[in-house]
């Protein structure tokens, strides 16, 4: 038996709470690489989140050194593209900055209303993972710009278009900048009926 039974049960509310309150999306990170392990570890987190039907719909891609390049020079060339070359040289040279990238999908379906709800599900796997993460010191950047959505960001992942959409293509790390955010008030976002 431990001799740390951890903290009293009637604070997990508080803690989880705190823990909520204080991830923050990080932009800036420091160079070095979070151990892949850890990621899994956070995997392991994320496919506990509710899903309608128990679909597990949700794909976690790794990226390894190699994708990691070829996913900087695809989404860098769409940027210089779309926004011009100064832009896109600029996007590749982020991107290469980043430690790591990760992307979760979800799986297309025939149904409307199972796609919608698969896809929620993928986004609440998201928010377990990045919660883990965050509690592990690893900040985590969740982006879906235009690259997303484009046919080449897919076969460069190695992602099937016909089969699986893009939920989020994610930027981790240990941050070297925590950003300072606020919310609305509860009553600024809560109806009331009778």
């Amino acid at each position: 038996m431990s001799d740390n039974p951890g903290p009293a049960p009637d604070l997990y509310p508080e803690l989880m709470a705190a823990a909520i309150r204080a991830r923050r999306s990080i932009n800036l990170f420091e160079p070095d690489p979070v151990d892949v392990n850890v990621l899994l570890d956070a995997i392991d987190v994320a496919r506990w989140a509710p899903n309608h039907r128990l679909t597990q719909p949700w794909r976690f891609y790794v990226i390894g050194p190699q994708a990691k390049a070829a996913i900087a020079r695809c989404a860098a060339d769409f940027e210089a593209e779309t926004k011009g070359e100064k832009i896109g040289a600029a996007r590749l040279q982020r991107l290469l900055a980043v430690p790591a990238y990760f992307v979760v999908t979800s799986r297309r379906s025939d149904d409307p209303l199972l796609e919608r709800e698969d896809y929620a599900a993928a986004c609440c796997a998201v928010q377990n993972l990045m919660l883990y993460l965050w509690q592990r010191g690893v900040g985590v950047k969740w982006t879906t710009g235009g690259i997303t959505r484009e046919r080449r960001f897919y076969d460069t992942v190695g992602i099937d278009f016909a089969a699986e959409t893009v939920v989020g293509f994610f930027w981790y790390g240990r941050a070297k900048l925590v950003p300072d955010q606020s919310r609305m008030p509860v009553e600024a976002v809560v109806v009331r009926s009778d």
